[in-house]
């Protein structure tokens, strides 16, 4: 275990020096930011890999079973996470200019079909519900209500995710009047549904396993890093980011995607680019010793996800990063982290009016 006060980071920060070739600078005039582009980077690299070698998937006679553990081992190993991360930023904040808005359409349109990932589904769930009800019974993904050490109860947020979400998403965004983003929504459903099944007539395999399975994987793996992002919670003050999301510092994962590791951070400022999150965390310091937020070094929200499903709480408390007085000992975190995840079904909203109960 570390303490808070003597933690430095090696989290990305932006490097004022970075030189640029010439596509680079040519890119450079069409975006919002200089400092995205490992975005543009990115996605050349898909153009020229994932896309081309699932085109060639859907040729006839093509298609092999250890091609398509190599494209899985390809798409899932090493591009999944840092794609998805991409789909995340640049829809809170647009990669390109406005007169160039019509290439924001690349990368939910074009490029994440081929992960998974359904055009404007993400937005509208991200954006247009997550963030406005930060994990509290209204969010359609709130972890709340399960024991979240339980696989058995993660089974049934994910089964319910992939039977209703749909139809939930589409409901709460009309009851809250979202009406453009539900139409987006709606509409790239099902323009993505109708593709792929039409493509079953001409390559069932290939539009199986390009287009079908991957929707399934990629939310099964947004729901175990959300379960991740919001399995401590104190259930006094649900609604607090420090106290219902969690840090992942100094891992791997910062590095390949994006800094996601400072999910409070990112609510706390939803808008703030992804290479000041580590200054960010730095400079407040005192309000996660003060809420008793939760932080973790060296591992992200999927070992976090896996080690609770494993109750392996030993190694959370390895690499617990103490943050407030009361933790003197392993034993501390782990009763610490164990009443955290304990479900919540007796919350009650506060009346409008009369002030929420302090941190505890």
């Amino acid at each position: 275990m570390k303490n808070i006060n003597n933690t430095t980071l090696t989290d990305p920060t932006y490097n004022p020096n970075t030189q640029y070739n010439l596509i680079g600078r040519f890119f450079l005039n069409l975006m919002n930011d200089k400092r995205d582009m490992a975005f543009i980077k990115l996605c050349v690299l898909i153009t020229f890999t994932t896309i081309p070698f699932a085109a060639y998937l859907f040729i006839p006679g093509n298609l092999t079973w250890w091609l398509v553990l190599l494209y899985y081992a390809f798409n899932f190993i090493f591009l999944t996470s840092p794609f998805i991360l991409m789909l995340h930023l640049t829809s809170h904040r647009p990669l390109f200019k406005k007169e160039y808005n019509y290439l924001n359409n690349v990368i939910p349109w074009i490029i994440g079909p081929f992960f998974g990932e359904t055009p404007e589904s993400y937005f509208a769930h991200h954006l247009g519900m997550h963030h406005a009800e930060e994990n509290m019974p209204s969010d359609l993904s709130s972890t709340m209500k399960y024991q979240r050490d339980s696989f058995g109860d993660f089974m049934k947020y994910y089964m319910d995710f992939i039977i209703r979400g749909i139809y939930d998403l589409a409901h709460y965004l009309k009851i809250k009047n979202r009406m453009k983003i539900r139409k987006n929504f709606i509409v790239g459903e099902i323009s993505f549904w109708v593709v792929a099944l039409a493509l079953l007539f001409f390559n069932p395999l290939a539009s199986l396993f390009v287009f079908i399975i991957p929707v399934f994987i990629v939310r099964f793996l947004m729901m175990a890093g959300n379960w991740g992002q919001h399995a401590f919670i104190n259930k006094m003050t649900p609604r607090n980011s420090y106290t219902n999301s969690i840090n992942c510092i100094n891992c791997r994962y910062n590095h390949t995607s994006f800094n996601d590791g400072y999910h409070i951070v990112h609510h706390i400022k939803p808008a703030m680019h992804w290479l000041e999150l580590p200054e960010e965390f730095l400079k407040n310091k005192e309000q996660y010793i003060a809420n008793k937020a939760i932080i973790f070094e060296g591992i992200d929200f999927f070992m976090v996800w896996f080690f609770l499903m494993t109750k392996n709480y030993k190694k959370l408390a390895k690499h617990f990063v103490v943050s407030h007085p009361d933790i003197a000992s392993e034993e501390d975190v782990i009763a610490f982290l164990k009443e955290r995840v304990a479900r919540i079904t007796d919350y009650v909203a506060p009346v409008r009016g009369v002030p929420a109960p302090a941190a505890g």
